[in-house]
């Protein structure tokens, strides 16, 4: 089960077709006026949620304290559902592989832009990309996308990494593998040797690095920019 914690999670997660079979409020008429601000699209499955004890959703994992609606839904097996690929622009994206990252909001965040640009997400490490303080943080768009941890890939791999070519002069191809490490500790030394291309965004001198969803995001948008969107 995947845990949608708060009004836009859920919003995400319905309209992408996830299977939500379980709605709880702490605060029904706090819920109802995000969804009809911000999503009247799904308010009558708000107002049909649960109420239960305000103290409830403090109680499960990665959830604020404070949310005034969470969902519970079947995690799509083998990819997103239906709904997303219906959705999902004609040319499928790249897959964007996040190496050990460290930092759950971080992954949210990432898995967010990847789902605009239509591309996959695969991540090593210890984090769950399914956790539900990642789910938050991307807003529920996991349902638009495909995001499991890494097994095996495919395609070109081009890992992003300060040494490399500069990213300008480089097309990346539909099927690439966009590689990118945590922020302080960079790409793992099997990624960097597993890699096809090195290449590196460019960047004004003195800086250090870029945040990781920021990252993410330029190369997908070079990536758009040869046609692949």
């Amino acid at each position: 089960m995947v845990i949608l914690d708060g009004v836009h999670c859920v919003k995400h997660a319905v309209r992408f077709g996830a299977a939500v079979e379980l709605l709880v409020t702490r605060d029904r008429d706090a819920a109802l006026r995000l969804a009809g601000a911000l999503a009247p699209d799904v308010a009558d499955l708000v107002a049909a949620a649960t109420s239960v004890d305000p103290a409830l959703p403090a109680r499960l994992p990665g959830v604020r304290p404070g949310s005034e609606l969470v969902g519970f839904a079947r995690r799509p097996a083998g990819g997103p559902t239906a709904a997303a690929r219906t959705a999902a622009a004609p040319t499928a994206g790249p897959t964007v592989l996040l190496d050990n990252p460290r930092n759950p909001g971080n992954v949210g965040a990432v898995i967010r832009v990847a789902a605009g640009f239509g591309a996959a997400v695969r991540s090593t490490g210890s984090i769950d990309p399914w956790h539900p303080a990642v789910v938050r943080a991307a807003a529920g768009l996991h349902f638009a996308t495909s995001v499991e941890r890494a097994t095996e890939l495919t395609g070109p791999l081009f890992a992003f990494d300060p040494t490399g070519e500069d990213l300008r002069g480089v097309t990346l191809p539909d099927d690439a593998v966009l590689a990118f490490g945590a922020e302080r500790h960079g790409l793992s030394a099997a990624v960097r040797a597993r890699a096809d291309r090195l290449v590196a965004i460019p960047m004004r001198d003195r800086m250090s690095s870029y945040n990781l969803a920021t990252s993410v995001a330029i190369g997908l948008y070079h990536w758009s920019l040869a046609g692949g969107r």
